[in-house]
């Protein structure tokens, strides 16, 4: 089985292509590989595959799960699939058209009739992308905030008509109404957007001062962002409506809410599951003891074993980030004991530790000693139970021993 490209790779692009530069690659590819115009062996595969690329990054929603999950993360919301004409229709139909004349792929010698415009199209507008940033205890309990917004929005004095006298509009002269021109190029019939009214198939004589006819303007206002709890990074949370304004009467596109969450002092984040390295003495790890954890709910007594080593990990139970779905369990807080080595030492304490290094010495030893009177099942069983260094060393001889063999 094949494996996927990158999608970006697919269409020659870098992570941070704006839209327009996805659209223009996609056109460009478009044209190279369609198979009507493309006779190699291999064109409809690379067709599909550009045409798959293109309906994941031109869609605000899919782009954002792709850049953060993968292609899982897209299959999970129902994949790319192949629907050259769903999704973003109105941005495939554009493209297409341009490619091939008025008969949609066709366009070929004598392609489709052009249509005459009867009104201006409504169309949906873009959906916007921002990224909200917190703190891992904000992920964890959700928050409410209030972000300022600078986007094309309905124009307030021509209430997106492009003009406050609707008999302004006239028909636009050099594409008669169609939205298009077209131009012959060999057998084939190029079929482009128009130039003078941008595909409209009207133009305003009496354009709206504020927007210049456009029907939106730039407009800055304050919105409040929901995140609930329980969200991670590349996850988001979609605001209807509160994209950019749709043009000629088509309905707002919708804002995207992007979590980033920063990195944390003391807990390392894997889905729901959180990470904590835990620091603990000689003497707690060798005699045993309580050492006080940090949990989401609060401090919490987490008991040390009796000779516990370092990379020892504690499972705490339903101490992670709750699920940000509904009905699921919440994590839990892995604690990994890390022995700290005493610095700074005096020279009593020295002293001490010399005295207990010489005190386990003794006792292995006395060990050796009755492991040589005793049988090979006996000595293995009394290796197990010595100090890691001991077994070290007792592993290393046995290496060398088999070595020479």
């Amino acid at each position: 089985m094949a494996t996927k490209r990158d999608y970006y790779e697919v269409l020659g692009l870098k992570r941070d292509a704006s839209d327009d530069d996805i659209k223009r690659a996609f056109k460009r590819l478009a044209i190279k590989y369609h198979p009507d115009r493309n006779k190699e062996a291999d064109a409809g595969e690379k067709f599909r595959e550009i045409n798959e690329a293109y309906q994941v990054l031109s869609d605000p929603q899919k782009r954002a799960a792709y850049d953060s999950g993968g292609f899982d993360a897209v299959e999970n919301q129902g994949g790319p699939g192949f629907d050259p004409f769903g999704g973003n229709g109105a941005d495939f139909a554009d493209i297409f058209e341009s490619i091939f004349g008025g008969g949609g792929f066709g366009g070929f010698g004598g392609g489709g009739q052009r249509q005459r415009r009867t009104g201006p199209v409504p169309q949906r507008g873009r959906d916007m992308r921002v990224y909200i940033d917190m703190t891992l205890e904000q992920a964890v309990k959700g928050l409410t905030k209030e972000i300022k917004l600078s986007s094309l929005r309905t124009c307030p004095e021509c209430h997106g008509e492009g003009t406050k006298d609707p008999k302004s509009r006239k028909e636009c002269p050099y594409c008669h109404g169609s939205g298009v021109t077209v131009a012959q190029n060999g057998i084939f019939r190029v079929q482009r957007t128009c130039d003078h009214c941008h595909g409209e198939g009207f133009i305003v004589t009496d354009p709206c001062k504020k927007c210049n006819g456009t029907g939106r303007t730039k407009q800055t206002r304050t919105i409040k962002i929901t995140i609930p709890p329980g969200l991670d990074s590349g996850q988001y949370v979609t605001v209807a409506g509160e994209g950019e304004s749709g043009i000629h009467g088509g309905p707002n596109g919708d804002l995207m809410a992007v979590v980033r969450v920063a990195e944390h002092k003391l807990f390392k984040r894997d889905g729901n599951n959180l990470y904590c390295e835990v620091p603990i003495s000689f003497a707690t790890a060798a005699l045993g003891g309580k050492v006080t954890v940090p949990t989401l709910d609060g401090k919490l007594a987490l008991t040390i074993e009796p000779g516990t080593q370092t990379g020892t990990t504690y499972r705490l139970n339903g101490k992670g980030v709750p699920s940000p779905l509904p009905n699921r369990p919440r994590g839990h807080l892995y604690c990994t004991v890390i022995v700290e080595t005493p610095v700074n030492l005096t020279d009593y304490q020295k002293d001490l530790l010399h005295k207990l290094e010489q005190s386990l010495d003794g006792d292995s030893e006395k060990d050796e000693a009755k492991d040589s009177k005793s049988s090979s099942s006996s000595k293995s069983k009394a290796n197990s139970q010595k100090p890691m260094m001991q077994r070290f060393a007792d592993n290393v001889a046995d290496f060398f021993k088999n070595l020479g063999k």
